[in-house]
């Protein structure tokens, strides 16, 4: 992964220049937790939403400002709802006591606010906790849906199949284009917290 949304532009088009195939592993989206809400988020309409993930320290120096090394749940938000727009952006840091909060106010193309907080720091368990309301209800947490088994293994037949072209160039081009507006969100995330 690209720590940059250049970065990530000058990786696609050194790939295409060389006829490579330039693959992100999305674990992420291959896990039964985001099956199970893909299912449940699809064809509603929603009205507001939060994704908040906790967990414990980490250093941003190894892992990357948090809007990089979260970029999972950003990704989630974005393959969900479609294209986001940032709203605003903070972070509240103390190293002292190796404790971070990024809060990110983010807004669908219907102008639906959604929010996505990482929280970080000694004592908090590794745990997400979403709040979408819909129209026609509210979703406030992802049951226990099965183990996720062999995701890598997954992640590799997506990319093998992207070698035999097995893969359309629809949706490679959609993929190329989630990739970089998740990206580019995190960059701008980054220079609004700067």
């Amino acid at each position: 992964m690209a720590l940059s949304w250049t970065a990530a532009q000058d990786l696609w088009e050194l790939a295409e220049q060389k006829g490579k195939v330039l693959h992100e592993e999305h674990i992420e989206l291959l896990m039964e937790e985001f099956a199970f809400l893909k299912k449940e988020v699809v064809g509603k309409d929603l009205l507001k939403g939060s994704l908040l993930f906790t967990a414990g320290p980490l250093e941003e120096e190894r892992f990357g400002f948090p809007a990089f090394s979260g970029i999972s749940r950003l990704t989630w938000l974005v393959s969900l709802f479609g294209e986001l727009s940032l709203v605003s952006a903070t972070l509240e840091e103390r190293k002292e006591d190796q404790y971070l909060k990024m809060t990110v106010c983010l807004e669908t193309e219907n102008k639906r606010p959604l929010t996505w907080i990482e929280e970080k720091g000694p004592g908090l368990k590794r745990n997400r906790h979403l709040s979408f309301h819909f129209k026609s209800g509210s979703l406030e947490n992802v049951p226990n849906v099965g183990d996720n088994r062999n995701i890598f293994l997954k992640d590799q037949t997506i990319f093998v199949q992207k070698l035999l072209g097995q893969i359309s160039e629809v949706e490679l081009a959609a993929e190329k284009k989630r990739i970089l507006h998740c990206l580019w969100l995190a960059e701008e995330i980054q220079k609004c917290c700067g």
